[in-house]
C-alpha cells in the first residue's frame, strides 16, 4: 500500500512526535508499504483565498503558487493519509488545518446529495482512505478526541473515501500499523 503522512508538527524541537512517525514509517516500510513523510513545515504552503480558480480556471491545480500541488499530487496518487499532528489548543495544528484546506482541488466544485446531505462530486475516480494521527496535550480529554476524530470523518466523506482510524501517540506503533493492515 503507498501511504503518505501529512506531518503537521509545526514544533522543530518536537522531536518525540517526529520520531514517532519515522518509526512509525520504518516498520511500514518492513510490512512491504511504500511510505512517505511530508514535513509540512518544511514546505511553503500558502492559505486558500477562496478564489476558486481551482475549480474553475484551472481546474484540479491551486493558483497560488506553493508546494500544495506537489501534496495534492503526493494524496491523490496515495491508498492511505494519515493526517499527523500533536494537538494544540485542542484541534490539530494550523498548519496541518492549512494543508487540509488547500486539497479542495481534488473534489468538484458541483454539488450531490450523499446520506442525505449535500457534497462535492468527486474529480477523480478512486481516493485515499484517511486517518488520524494525534500526540495529545496535558489536558486533552475524551470529548476533544471525539471532537477532532468526527470532523476528520466528515471531511472523508466530502474527499469521497472512508476514514479509516484514529490513534494517538500513545498508542503503539504496533497498533497503528495492525490498523492500517485492516484497511
Amino acid at each position: 500500500m503507498k501511504i503518505t503522512i501529512l506531518n503537521g508538527n509545526p514544533d522543530n524541537d518536537n522531536t518525540v512526535f517526529d520520531s514517532y512517525l519515522t518509526s512509525l514509517a520504518e516498520v511500514l516500510k518492513k510490512e512491504g508499504h511504500s511510505t512517505r513523510i511530508l514535513e509540512l513545515r518544511k514546505m511553503k504552503i500558502g492559505y486558500c483565498k477562496g478564489c476558486f480558480d481551482c475549480w474553475v480556471k484551472t481546474p484540479g491545480l491551486c493558483s497560488v503558487e506553493d508546494d500544495s500541488c506537489h501534496i495534492c499530487d503526493e494524496v491523490i496518487h496515495s491508498e492511505l493519509i494519515i493526517f499527523a499532528s500533536p494537538i494544540i489548543m485542542g484541534f490539530t495544528s494550523a498548519l496541518l488545518k492549512k494543508a487540509n484546506d488547500k486539497l479542495i482541488p481534488l473534489i468538484h466544485y458541483k454539488i450531490e446529495l450523499v446520506e442525505n446531505e449535500y457534497h462535492h462530486l468527486a474529480r477523480y475516480p478512486e481516493y485515499p482512505y484517511t486517518s488520524l494521527l494525534v500526540s495529545i496535550e496535558e489536558d486533552t480529554d475524551e470529548e476533544d478526541l471525539n471532537i477532532i476524530t468526527e470532523i476528520y470523518r466528515r471531511d472523508a466523506i466530502n474527499f469521497k473515501t472512508k476514514f479509516a482510524f484514529a490513534k494517538t501517540t500513545d498508542d503503539p506503533i504496533d497498533e497503528v500499523v495492525y490498523e492500517i493492515s485492516n484497511i
